[in-house]
């Protein structure tokens, strides 16, 4: 079965814009961008289209792409400091020239919807964060609705990356999955993939895994995103539905429910 997130997306949105309007309060996203390329830019309308809908300012900061660090630093700290701005975000990746994790590390986690910032990131590893990374959010909600028990499962992701990997990992293994992680240093990727009950790809390269990689009844969720031919693709080839119990696919599929669950994070960190 294809997973359709668009309607899942949906389903949380109607929610959301209840609980905003009965919040009282206006809500705004601040989302720091430096540079930019086609795939930001949908992921940026996808932001704004979907703020708007439930009742969110969606303000964009543009900054220079040959911005340094400490410049960047420094006009994020202005950012978060802004009263009106419930939660900030970066829009990621960044820059070669800029230090990731020290930027993402002057948003505070009362104001990191993202959950990037190493204390956010801290308070989720060790299971006292009141919410999810966006893209476990939206594992998590596609797992409970379609009843799948990772428990003792095997498990492979592919991509050890800070938005993907690493923290479904973290959260993989928190529920009793039998995890194993694949990175660029793994040679032989199918000798995990054919073994795997699940897989979870976040690697962004296009088409990584086809069909013959994997096994008969696999729940194939494909989180990575990367553009080919003027298009937005995922890491695994959309052959592999036929034979997945449950395929989430790129693009419609774990995309459209992790900006829903980003917008569930900042109205949550507004009520706390």
């Amino acid at each position: 079965m294809t997973i359709d997130g668009k309607k899942m997306a949906e389903e949380i949105k109607t929610e959301l814009k209840a609980e905003t309007l009965k919040l009282g309060k206006k809500l705004r996203l601040a989302v720091v961008k430096v540079g930019g390329d086609k795939v930001m830019e949908k992921f940026l309308e996808q932001k704004k289209r979907f703020g708007s809908t439930v009742g969110v300012d969606v303000r964009i900061y543009e900054l220079p792409e040959n911005i340094s660090t400490n410049q960047l630093r420094k006009k994020l700290a202005e950012i978060v400091h802004i009263k009106e701005n419930t939660g900030v975000i970066i829009q990621l990746p960044l820059p070669t020239q800029i230090n990731t994790q020290y930027i993402l590390d002057a948003i505070i986690p009362e104001k990191d919807p993202d959950m990037l910032s190493s204390k956010s990131i801290g308070l989720f590893a060790s299971g006292r964060s009141r919410i999810l990374p966006p893209v476990v959010g939206a594992i998590k909600y596609i797992f409970d609705k379609n009843n799948i028990d990772v428990k003792g499962k095997a498990v492979t992701v592919i991509g050890a990356g800070r938005l993907v990997g690493k923290p479904a990992t973290a959260w993989l293994i928190n529920l009793g999955a039998v995890v194993t992680v694949l990175d660029e240093n793994t040679s032989d990727a199918s000798r995990f993939t054919l073994q795997a009950d699940v897989i979870i790809s976040g690697a962004g390269k296009p088409n990584l895994i086809n069909a013959d990689m994997v096994k008969e009844g696999v729940v194939a969720i494909d989180c990575g995103t990367s553009e080919s031919e003027g298009k937005v693709v995922g890491d695994l080839d959309h052959a592999i539905s036929k034979k997945a119990s449950l395929f989430a696919p790129v693009p419609g599929g774990v995309g459209p429910l992790t900006v829903a669950m980003l917008f569930k994070n900042l109205l949550e960190l507004a009520q706390k």
